[in-house]
């Protein structure tokens, strides 16, 4: 597990760095990518070996009898988050985003609106727009440098609403939320008979000193709304896999959802099937120990740089590795500052606006990258912002 090795992704069709120019404007040659949430780190090696014996294998036919997925899928959930997870409420679609879209599809009616806690991950709101529903917009409160909830604000802006999104760990706060938080959501969801879509993609990138808790076991009785999206390609950087499970204990909503799924001719492919069952394993788990001991120490020296330049402020994070910095007190307009990152540092960020009100004044920085890329992304923002120093 070498995270401090340098990986050319150039020229590898990869969003993150081939994108890189055409999108941000920012130099293929010199530029530094820290914009797409996947990692500049390879997977565990057992999950490189399962594709090499398909590889070796040859025949890449149709994929058939997933209960040794399944089985992994249940024993990664009940040993590093206590949750026990039944095999038939495991529905695969393709990656977390077609799982969100999904549940849009599945359960709401066009115009039906959908609250989304905002700044939050930018592909909610786009897949909620394209299929002709309504974005509720509940702006999270900024108190003392982090994310908080406030409810009865929501409350005053869900009518119409069938549903909301929760996204934890949230991205791009980086908070890991309270049981009292997530029992907030949970009663607001019942308050106003929504489903309940909990978006826990980020779960197993969490601090030292911090604790996720799964949704399903905050409250018993919020199963009959609730709906789980979890998957092993955040988590082990196998985004291209396109692979995420829609765990839903309730039988009823689980039908629904799998009659859409049935209707749209959905199904796994085997690649991101068996990347998951290997990587949701013992190897895995040391993997996941070790990129967080990593990532922790790039954490610390990111924030630490940052935090150094005036007008600048990187949120704590307390999971992902995905850097919200406030650009606020520099006085400088949205313009003026991204320009600055992306022209002067030539670094390609993350736009806040995209994610939605509360977004104006960050952009969120990628540091699941070497150390070294780190650093060299800190020294070119401190120059690119001298004159405020």
């Amino acid at each position: 597990m070498d995270f401090d090795e340098i990986i050319d992704r150039r020229g590898t069709h990869s969003m993150k760095w081939d994108m890189m120019e055409p999108i941000y404007g920012v130099p293929a040659a010199d530029g530094i990518s820290m914009w797409v949430a996947d990692m500049d780190f390879r997977p565990p090696a057992c999950v490189g070996a399962a594709v090499q014996r398909m590889v070796d294998h040859g025949v890449y036919g149709y994929f058939g009898d997933e209960g040794a997925y399944r089985a992994a899928i249940g024993w990664w959930m009940h040993t590093r988050h206590g949750w026990q997870v039944e095999p038939d409420w495991i529905l695969t679609t393709h990656g977390l985003v077609n799982g969100t879209a999904l549940c849009v599809d599945a359960f709401t009616a066009p115009g039906d609106g959908v609250v989304l806690f905002t700044p939050v991950y930018h592909a909610f709101a786009r897949v909620i727009r394209a299929a002709g529903r309504r974005v509720v917009e509940c702006p999270l409160v900024l108190r003392d440098g982090r994310y908080e909830m406030d409810f009865a604000a929501c409350d005053a802006l869900a009518e119409g609403a069938r549903m909301v999104i929760l996204c934890s760990p949230h991205n791009p706060g980086g908070r890991v939320w309270s049981h009292a938080e997530l029992q907030g959501v949970a009663d607001f969801a019942r308050r106003h008979d929504l489903i309940l879509v909990s978006d826990e993609i980020h779960h197993d990138l969490v601090y030292p000193g911090q604790r996720h808790i799964v949704m399903d076991l905050v409250d018993p009785t919020i199963r009959e709304r609730l709906v789980m999206l979890t998957a092993t390609t955040k988590s082990f950087n196998i985004a291209g896999a396109h692979s995420g499970n829609v765990i839903i204990p309730d039988k009823g909503l689980r039908a629904r959802f799998a009659g859409r799924m049935a209707a749209l001719g959905i199904s796994a492919n085997s690649f991101g099937i068996e990347m998951a069952t290997a990587a949701y394993s013992p190897e895995g788990a040391e993997w996941i120990d070790a990129l967080m001991v990593y990532l922790d120490d790039n954490r610390q020296l990111f924030d630490a740089g940052v935090n150094a330049i005036p007008g600048l402020r990187s949120m704590p994070l307390e999971a992902t590795y995905l850097a919200w910095v406030d650009f606020a007190d520099t006085g400088m307009a949205p313009a003026e500052f991204t320009a600055r990152v992306e022209k002067g540092a030539k670094i390609a960020a993350n736009h806040g606006p995209t994610f939605g009100t509360g977004g104006d004044s960050f952009l969120r920085f990628n540091i699941a990258t070497p150390r070294a890329r780190v650093a060299q992304a800190l020294e070119r923002l401190q120059a690119a912002f001298a004159d405020l120093q």
